[in-house]
């Protein structure tokens, strides 16, 4: 086994209901700090050290799209990060076109340069090993990764019903 992927013992179940939320809350959050290393030690092996991992994943969630900041944002979550920036930090670097929209010329749309969509294939295939290693290894029980997204979905889904109940 690689000593770099530990078999976690599955979670004990019928604990107390606060307790594993704010636990859940807690693992989300660093799930997502553990993603952009991820991605931050990849991209230095591979000696790409003018982008950093927000926008690494930034370019990733723009794909083959043609999108504005706020619909890029609404597709993925940049922890402590400001999209405006790193998206003008994006263009300026000439990973991405930037236009003003005809309709609304306030709105700037995006999209991936080919030295953007390079880097956007450098993340998914990053994507794809650990989702192959995953499966392999049989490290996730139950339903597996699709089980997990059900669940977050159904998370999601209540934490915006509060939002939208709180006015």
């Amino acid at each position: 086994m690689n000593q770099n992927t530990a078999i976690v013992p599955p979670p004990q179940t019928g604990g107390d209901p606060f307790t594993d939320y704010v636990e859940t809350m807690s693992m989300l959050e660093r799930l997502h700090r553990l993603l952009l290393d991820v991605i931050k030690d990849e991209f230095e092996r591979l000696g790409i050290l003018d982008i950093n991992a927000v926008q690494a994943l930034l370019l990733f969630n723009v794909g083959d799209s043609v999108l504005t900041a706020g619909e890029l944002k609404t597709r993925g979550y940049y922890q402590g990060s400001n999209v405006s920036y790193n998206l003008k930090k994006l263009v300026e670097a000439g990973y991405m076109h930037h236009q003003r929209c005809d309709v609304d010329r306030r709105a700037v749309r995006v999209k991936l340069t080919e030295r953007g969509q390079d880097i956007q294939a450098l993340v998914n295939a990053l994507f794809e090993r650990h989702a192959i290693a995953i499966a392999e290894r049989g490290m996730i029980g139950g339903n597996g990764l699709a089980g997990i997204n059900a669940d977050m979905k159904r998370l999601e889904r209540f934490w915006a019903e509060q939002i939208r109940y709180i006015y």
